[in-house]
């Protein structure tokens, strides 16, 4: 997820669903530069140095290209859910995003803005644009930045997760760059919402449900995950992924009914847990001596230190799946394809692995089939996965995305424009037109249904 660096969202470092990667290789032959699922991991997009695709995840047998767009080198690519709207930056102008309506061909606006892009979010409401220092929340409906949260604590991975909820349109980001503190925000009424102390170290990824009731954290340490209620952040669940070491968690998704969290890291094993009370666990016999003694210790764990306790009291995983490389980066999303419930995992080694995930009893994951991300066809041959979990052995060499995209960009009016408030397009001078592109139609009569097209709005250029 040759050396290639990623940047995660939400999931994500972060998403929905947020997750994503980005390369900056030793490997010249690698083209990968971002993957990442969309809202409801109906559709993946895919950024390369040489412009971006978009697939649906509607078949397990292939990976079918939606569409193809051949220009410079696209860092992030981000889709609003089965619509034609996508928002991306390239590598080389990490400081603008533009708004395209795909399918026709067309951008709809463009923003610049005083430093580097490192996550883009979006919902049917708001577009969310992260600095490392700064957070942009736009108006979906006609671009106009409705408010700036200013003087964030150094995120410079992008660490951001957006709710993709109407009713509950909540942003989560890093409070703290020393301590796992997440803000919430409410990008509605554009109030701060609450704060919630989830680890003592920092952050590295975070997610919200699709139902923007429930918030999944990981820390930098990575062997507990935990589960919060939003917006009052009360903790919910508390997972452990491992006693053996420290991981870095790159990703965390929730299914789209809430029931299940998946998390990956820089292992070769992905993890589901299941997100029940402890009374709707089904009662377990001990089936052995070391059963009995599970047992017993947590029945006295009142009496143990609070630190052991909490240990006896998290959750193990109740599925794992194994991918054929440890050391990489990768981001994973729960999805219904088919009718069935599957684990998808897009990886640094430019394969997309879809697993079966029995949601009854769990277990192993079979994976079923793997498709390449560059959109060529490969045969699906599904390789052998390691029955172990091995140590990292991470890459050396290359540098990451934020850092990439931080460099001095050569003169510009970015560059020039002084200090930076976000730089729009200035005003839409004839508003926006309809989709037959006879009648122009205000933005705010826009509908976001998936169905529904954007048109084109006219602006003037910097």
């Amino acid at each position: 997820m040759a050396k290639t660096e990623y940047i995660y969202s939400g999931v994500a470092k972060g998403v929905t669903g947020l997750m994503n990667l980005t390369t900056k290789t030793g490997d010249e032959q690698s083209d990968l530069l971002f993957v990442n699922f969309n809202q409801d991991c109906t559709s993946l997009a895919v950024g390369t140095k040489t412009g971006y695709k978009l697939f649906s995840l509607s078949s397990v047998e292939k990976l079918e290209q939606i569409y193809e767009n051949e220009s410079e080198d696209i860092c992030i690519v981000e889709r609003l859910f089965s619509s034609s709207l996508v928002a991306i930056v390239s590598l080389s102008s990490p400081r603008k995003l533009k708004v395209c309506h795909f399918k026709k061909g067309t951008e709809i606006c463009n923003y610049s803005y005083s430093n580097s892009i490192l996550a883009v979010r979006l919902n049917r409401q708001r577009l969310i644009v992260c600095l490392e220092e700064s957070l942009y929340i736009h108006n979906i409906r006609d671009m106009k930045v409705l408010h700036t949260i200013r003087d964030t604590p150094p995120n410079p991975h992008g660490l951001c997760a957006l709710s993709i909820n109407n009713d509950n349109c909540f942003l989560a980001y890093p409070g703290s760059n020393q301590i796992g503190e997440v803000q919430i925000f409410d990008t509605i009424n554009l109030r701060a919402v609450t704060m919630i102390p989830a680890h003592d170290n920092p952050l590295a990824a975070i997610s919200f449900n699709a139902q923007g009731t429930k918030l999944a954290t990981a820390s930098e340490k990575g062997t507990v995950i935990r589960v919060f209620s939003i917006p009052d952040g009360q903790k919910l669940f508390e997972f452990r992924r491992g006693v053996k070491r420290c991981v870095s968690i790159q990703s965390l998704a929730f299914s789209a009914d809430s029931l299940f969290l998946s998390a990956s890291s820089n292992t070769e094993t992905v993890h589901i847990f299941k997100l029940e009370m402890p009374k709707d666990r089904p009662n377990e016999e001990p089936q052995s001596w070391m059963g009995f003694f599970g047992n017993a210790l947590k029945s006295s764990a009142n009496y143990l230190p609070n630190q052991v306790t909490e240990m006896f009291n998290q959750g193990r995983a109740f599925a794992t799946a194994r991918l054929p490389n440890s050391g990489l980066h990768n981001v994973c999303a729960l999805a219904t394809i088919q009718k069935v419930p599957r684990l998808l995992v897009a990886s640094q080694d430019g394969y997309l692995y879809l697993y079966n995930l029995d949601p009854n009893e769990g277990g192993e994951c079979m994976l079923l089939r793997q498709h390449r991300l560059d959109g060529k066809v490969g045969d699906g041959h599904v390789t052998e996965v390691s029955p172990h979990d091995k140590p990292l052995t991470h890459p050396s060499g290359g540098t990451s995305y934020a850092s990439t995209v931080k460099r001095p960009e050569p003169s510009s009016a970015a560059t020039t424009a002084g200090p930076s408030e976000s730089q729009p397009y200035q005003e839409v001078e004839h508003g926006a037109m309809g989709g037959n592109g006879s009648e122009a139609q205000g933005l705010g009569q826009l509908r976001l249904d998936d169905d529904n097209e954007f048109p084109p709005m006219t602006h003037k250029s910097d």
